[in-house]
């Protein structure tokens, strides 16, 4: 069943569990991300960002990702992801995305509040939800030198959630997009602190590559989504590893991407939650 943002996250926040946002590039990816949420009863979200649409446009990937959660027996979010452009994020809306991410986090703070609130309005006036994205999560393969000038501060939170509207909040305590080239140090005592300071469900980005523990503790301080996306790529990798025909090769892709899902389902404590 397709759903909103806000109401899967809620429920998470309240049992003390994370939900995983698997963006799907293709329809293998989707299949794969919708057949472990089944057969796992998880919640999932499952999206596509601005930056990958070159791999796989929005207007093709759209009618199959919205039809496939309407069909789904478990809560399925549709998030548009790192939305970069106003007009963007109006298409993915008007496509019938559930939930958008609006990312102006490289801006300067009065840009950011701004630009997020207009996209707030026009969310909620299609009935969808908004992530917003306070401090910045930079790029793990442009170098991951830890600058914590760039992390999300309680107090930032605080005045960006109220100013903006938004329904869920990404914050950046030492994680980083892409690849990792050296275990990432995450700053547990930021995150309790942002938690502390807000109830509205917050995000975290820069997910694939980090330890079990890093996961599992990101979730036990009040982590309530979780973006994965280089960890499907590196799954499917791995059935190019075989000798397969193409078809072959095309379903163990989509099963080498499921069970990557469904680890992380696991891990996330989404499992038999829906």
């Amino acid at each position: 069943m397709l759903v909103s943002l806000k109401s899967v996250l809620s429920d998470a926040q309240k049992n003390h569990y994370g939900v995983g946002l698997f963006n799907t590039i293709d329809t293998d990816m989707l299949q794969a991300a919708i057949d472990a949420a089944e057969e796992l009863r998880s919640p999932i979200i499952i999206g596509t960002a601005e930056v990958l649409l070159p791999y796989g446009e929005l207007s093709l990937l759209a009618p199959a990702m919205v039809a496939m959660a309407k069909k789904a027996s478990v809560p399925v979010v549709v998030h548009y992801d790192h939305g970069l452009t106003f007009s963007r994020c109006a298409e993915s809306l008007k496509l019938g995305f559930s939930s958008v991410m609006f990312d102006a986090s490289a801006k300067s703070y009065e840009e950011n509040v701004r630009e997020t609130r207009e996209i707030v309005k026009m969310a909620h006036a299609f009935g969808a939800t908004v992530e917003g994205e306070i401090g910045h999560v930079g790029e793990a393969a442009d170098g991951e030198d830890e600058n914590s000038a760039l992390y999300t501060t309680p107090a930032q939170a605080v005045d960006y959630i109220a100013k903006t509207g938004i329904d869920a909040c990404a914050v950046a305590i030492g994680t980083a997009h892409g690849a990792y080239k050296k275990k990432p140090r995450l700053d547990f005592d930021r995150l309790t602190e942002i938690r502390n300071a807000t109830d509205t469900p917050l995000v975290l980005h820069g997910g694939s590559g980090l330890s079990d523990a890093d996961f599992q503790r990101a979730v036990q301080l009040g982590i309530t989504k979780v973006n994965i996306f280089t960890d499907l790529c590196n799954a499917g990798l791995r059935a190019y590893q075989d000798n397969l025909s193409y078809l072959e090769l095309r379903n163990q892709k989509v099963e080498t991407i499921k069970q990557e899902i469904m680890k992380k389902m696991k891990l996330f404590g989404s499992m038999g939650r829906a």
